[in-house]
């Protein structure tokens, strides 16, 4: 069937994207941008990219065969302004130019909203869900509450709290009451949702099997990352202090952060029905998704896996979609070069390491090989198994390759060396330029010291190798 997506540059579009491509539907995405179409989806077949910004829609249209649409269009990080404004304007606009298809239904992911005092932020969702409703085509609402994922906001909060702080002196509303889901079991229930006329102009809470409250949540996230936490939370702190406190401790914003405090004082308990049984999902448990999140983050676990899917041809070229470089609370040195002969790059790249070393400053890599060997990692002592070949599992050095495919013109790798964190360097050529990054995602305050202390080095090393891939 023909599904619109928007939203297609956020955090569940891109994932329900390559959901829903898996399953073999034929895919509309709308972007604001044609330039900020995500890497992972731009080259998939069977989907197609229109231009279109719901607050502006003059001279906009839609395809008018559509069978289906996902409204997904939200910002958290609009703390200021007409916010709600915006929002609702975008939710008329939308229906405006779908009840101008063949559309049967929108499938609309809000937030839950059974309290009596609602934030700011979720009386705005509430009321986009009014705004949606039409006589032209059926709307399913699925309301969730804290969703827990790799990359999404709430889960890198959490992250950024508990790594920093062994000792915390938080805010009374860590004892309000949530029920976080999985971000694979919200993904779930949006694609088995599709065209389901049992859930024709209805709306469904969907929420994980536990209540816990935020503290409870900090906690078990501790627990899964092995760390040990003490919680003490003060009586009375003003919602703007609040937000300090969250804003100097994380990575947010202070918006979002003013906006993440106004909708964690609202307790977010989903009201009970029987959407896991109609639709056969099963959410899984918070700590169970935490630790399935740092599966997809640390990546470590699966290499082997990947390789013999390489082989048994499962994914095929696909395998690239499913490996992708962390976004979020990471340290990134992102460089890039025009290259004169791309043939010559890539033989450069597919021969880096080993004996070849790496091209410049190599002695600074000798060095961190020794640093490496004396704190009891591997060092550089493997090498390399061939000396102009490499395929995905193969160690060079002290990294491990996640991803090699010329065709492509990509390499990714990822390091085993004894870190703080987990480090990423990926190559990559597009059109005429490669495209070097080094991704560090630091693990408490000692990775952060450590990314800050080897600053002065990278300048030398990352900015030597690039300029020695691309010149004859």
């Amino acid at each position: 069937m023909k599904v619109l997506i928007t939203g297609t540059t956020g955090y569940i579009a891109k994932r329900l994207i390559l959901k829903l491509h898996e399953l073999n539907h034929e895919l509309v995405c709308c972007v604001r941008d044609l330039n900020r179409i995500p890497d992972e989806i731009e080259d998939l077949n069977n989907i197609s990219f229109i231009k279109i910004d719901f607050l502006k829609i003059e001279n906009s249209q839609l395809p008018n065969d559509i069978d289906a649409a996902y409204y997904l269009i939200h910002s958290m990080s609009s703390g200021k302004g007409d916010f709600k404004n915006k929002e609702e304007t975008c939710a008329y606009n939308f229906k405006k130019l779908v009840n101008t298809t063949e559309c049967k239904q929108v499938i609309y992911l809000s937030g839950i909203v059974n309290d009596d005092s609602l934030s700011k932020h979720l009386q705005s969702r509430f009321n986009v869900e009014k705004a949606l409703v039409s006589n032209h085509y059926a709307l399913t609402t699925f309301r969730a509450g804290i969703i827990v994922g790799s990359g999404s906001s709430s889960f890198e909060i959490i992250r950024d709290i508990v790594e920093k702080l062994p000792v915390m002196i938080a805010p009374k509303w860590l004892n309000t009451k949530t029920q976080p889901i999985a971000i694979r079991d919200v993904i779930s229930f949006l694609t088995k949702g599709l065209l389901k006329d049992s859930l024709y102009n209805q709306h469904f809470d969907i929420v994980g099997p536990e209540i816990l409250t935020y503290k409870q949540m900090l906690l078990q996230f501790a627990e899964v990352r092995g760390f040990k936490r003490y919680i003490l939370t003060l009586p009375v702190l003003s919602p703007k202090l609040s937000s300090y406190w969250l804003y100097f401790v994380t990575s947010t914003t202070f918006s979002l952060a003013q906006a993440l405090v106004d909708s964690l004082k609202v307790e977010v308990i989903g009201k009970k029905s029987d959407i896991n049984k109609i639709l056969d999902v099963k959410p899984i448990p918070y700590k169970k998704a935490v630790d399935l999140a740092f599966q997809k983050i640390e990546q470590s676990e699966v290499i082997s896996s990947w390789k013999d899917a390489i082989s048994s041809g499962v994914f095929k070229d696909q395998l690239s979609k499913h490996i992708n470089l962390p976004q979020y609370g990471c340290f990134k040195d992102v460089r890039f070069r025009e290259i004169s002969d791309r043939n010559y790059t890539i033989n450069k790249i597919w021969s880096i390491g080993g004996k070849q070393g790496w091209y410049k400053f190599n002695w600074l890599w000798k060095i961190r090989g020794l640093v490496d060997k004396l704190f009891g990692g591997v060092g550089l002592r493997r090498g390399r198994t061939h000396a102009n070949y490499l395929e995905a599992g193969d160690p060079l050095d002290f990294w491990r390759v996640l991803y090699a495919n010329k065709e492509e013109t990509r390499l990714l790798l990822f390091a085993e060396m004894k870190l703080p964190g987990e480090a990423w360097l990926e190559f990559k050529i597009i059109k005429n330029k490669l495209y070097q990054r080094a991704v560090f995602r630091p693990k408490g305050i000692y990775g952060r010291l450590y990314w800050y202390a080897v600053l002065p080095f990278h300048g030398l090393v990352f900015k030597g190798l690039i300029d020695e891939l691309t010149k004859r």
